[in-house]
């Protein structure tokens, strides 16, 4: 196997080239190691996002009409090349018979079946069915990162898993932030809340949030006392802060296009220091529900207001008025519902989701007609978290097949995302339930990104990052995941990947027996990674150079096959055009 991926120079060497103008990579000659693939390889693809765009192979959309006297077209059949794009943006992972699937199906039944899938267990469940509530769990983390990859790699929520994901990333708490006993436990509560209201309405995803101890212990609202004149302590104001410019409205004020308003040319900020002074006189006097440390059990339940260390006077912030004498819950409903009327919202939290699951850089008219399915549905409601995920996934702009070939379309998968993909294309499982792949936060020997394990609530990645001194910043884009993607990360990600590929994890192990029959045919075995993996989007060119050190290892015993089928996966998740989704 060693010396079969030692022998892809050819390709390293080649899609080294591959990079942005403008980028300082590493060079060709620089090495992963004698069992890794060329850094070159790795570096041109975390650095290829405007170069990777040849050798799409999905055919076009549309429809054809049927006969009078009804006018509605009839949807084309997706090819499989087109099916797999749509999944490489909707779902967490997928594998040939749900591609296979989805082209002898529609996309509008697959959304609608996958808002119907119930979720096979809840995070909390995990814990309690692993036995993780005994009493010696009580200051670990024992248990959290099995329960997330359970979540992620089994079950057929997929869209749901995409989503929640999607969701964390925005609504940032992590498990190494809490300094509290039973973490795994109120984490795990945080999390039932995203996903059991991935599918729901944003207002009860800001209530579920906001009453959450997870988010009380991690943006510091918990025990938050109203101000003392004697002592001149002020409510701590981070989670009033961080509530508007990250959760839910932004720094700047939006237009419904996603494009901030401007005054004198300058964008209109969203709030004012004092705004956030006053906002913050909300979350004061929030304590858990129970004193009971003998079990989790408290950390399940919604977070209660102290009266006594309530501010109960008058708040007025961003045009909304609370008045004197209110209680905290109705101070917290007046809250929250301004921030969700807000004009800035629909946009902000719109674009923020096309980022996550379709591409860094939406037009103005895409997060347009998202925003404006946030504010209606069609039947009058705003925040259906339903109609903006459909909404975003059969927009024009996603569905566009032209877009496999533009410079300004698509993202950089995140790590987690392919880990994932790898692990439900080829049938990964746990037969004890372990899920034995840890904490992947390491730059240099994992991912640099784990579930969970942001490393603060501004997360793994900014949506608003831009590489400097790439050609995405003289473009004027942003890419978003890139902010992780640098040499060491990169050649971690590969040597990583590489390990799971031939190894897996513990007893999570991978089943390549579907691609057995085409070992022996290298190009039939890229041919079918390629729509597997990356959507058929690999050009010829980078195929054949795969081949070519394909070819060089032997398949004439069983040995030799499995080697050939793990070197081929590993270069195409290397390659350029795989870690950039389009």
């Amino acid at each position: 196997m060693t010396d079969a991926l030692n022998s892809a120079n050819v390709v390293a060497n080649s899609l080294v080239e591959r990079r942005l103008p403008g980028d300082q990579g590493l060079s060709a000659n620089n090495q992963v190691g004698p069992s890794g693939l060329q850094a070159g390889l790795g570096v041109a693809a975390a650095l290829s996002l405007a170069a990777c765009g040849s050798g799409g192979s999905g055919t076009g959309g549309g429809g054809a009409p049927i006969p009078t006297p009804s006018p509605t077209p009839t949807p084309v059949p997706l090819s499989l090349s087109q099916a797999s794009r749509f999944l490489s943006q909707a779902a967490i992972g997928y594998g040939k018979a749900d591609i296979t699937a989805l082209t002898g199906s529609s996309i509008s039944v697959w959304l609608n079946t996958q808002f119907a899938t119930p979720r096979r267990q809840k995070f909390w469940d995990f814990l309690i069915a692993g036995g993780y509530d005994a009493a010696a769990n009580v200051n670990t983390n024992a248990g959290f990162d099995p329960m997330v990859w359970s979540q992620l790699i089994s079950g057929g929520d997929v869209l749901r898993q995409r989503v929640g994901l999607s969701l964390l990333n925005m609504w940032v708490t992590s498990i190494d932030g809490f300094g509290a006993p039973w973490e795994s436990f109120i984490m795990a509560a945080y999390l039932d809340v995203l996903w059991d209201n991935a599918f729901g309405n944003y207002r009860d995803i800001m209530e579920g949030v906001s009453t959450s101890a997870a988010m009380g212990y991690y943006l510091t609202f918990l025990g938050n006392q109203k101000a003392n004149p004697a002592t001149g302590s002020i409510p701590d104001e981070n989670y009033a802060r961080e509530l508007m410019q990250l959760f839910t409205i932004g720094l700047n004020q939006l237009n419904m296009d996603g494009t901030p308003v401007t005054s004198g040319g300058n964008p209109v900020p969203t709030y004012t220091q004092e705004e956030v002074s006053q906002h913050a006189r909300v979350w004061t006097g929030y304590a858990l529900a129970s004193g009971d440390n003998s079990t989790p059990a408290r950390f399940r339940l919604p977070l209660v207001i102290n009266p006594a260390q309530h501010e109960t006077g008058a708040i007025n912030f961003l045009g909304i008025s609370i008045p004197s004498g209110h209680d905290g819950a109705t101070a917290r409903r007046m809250a929250l519902d301004g921030l969700f009327a807000n004009a800035s919202l629909p946009p902000f939290v719109s674009k923020q989701l096309i980022q996550r699951m379709v591409t860094s850089n939406p037009s103005p008219a895409y997060v347009n007609r998202v925003a404006n399915v946030f504010v209606n549905n069609g039947s009058g409601v705003r925040g259906d978290m339903k109609a903006v995920i459909q909404a975003i996934l059969t927009d024009v702009e996603a569905r566009d097949d032209s877009q496999v070939d533009s410079a300004s379309f698509g993202k950089l998968r995140e790590p987690v995302v392919r880990m994932v993909q790898w692990a439900r294309a080829f049938g990964v499982t746990s037969p004890t339930n372990a899920w034995p792949f840890g904490n992947n936060a390491s730059s240099s020997t994992r991912l640099a990104e784990s579930p969970g394990r942001a490393p603060s609530v501004f997360n793994w990645f900014r949506p608003g990052y831009t590489p400097p001194g790439t050609a995405i910043a003289s473009k004027g884009m942003v890419a978003p995941e890139f902010q992780i993607a640098n040499e060491p990360s990169v050649i971690a990600y590969i040597n990583y990947i590489q390990t799971l590929i031939i190894n897996g994890a513990g007893e999570a192990k991978p089943n390549y027996d579907e691609l057995t029959p085409l070992a022996t045919d290298s190009s039939a075995l890229l041919n079918e990674l390629n729509l597997i993996l990356a959507a058929g989007q690999i050009g010829a060119t980078t195929i054949g150079q795969m081949k070519i050190a394909l070819d060089t290892i032997s398949v004439a015993t069983s040995t030799g096959i499995t080697n050939r089928i793990q070197a081929a996966i590993v270069l195409v998740m290397a390659s350029p055009e795989y870690l950039v989704q389009r």
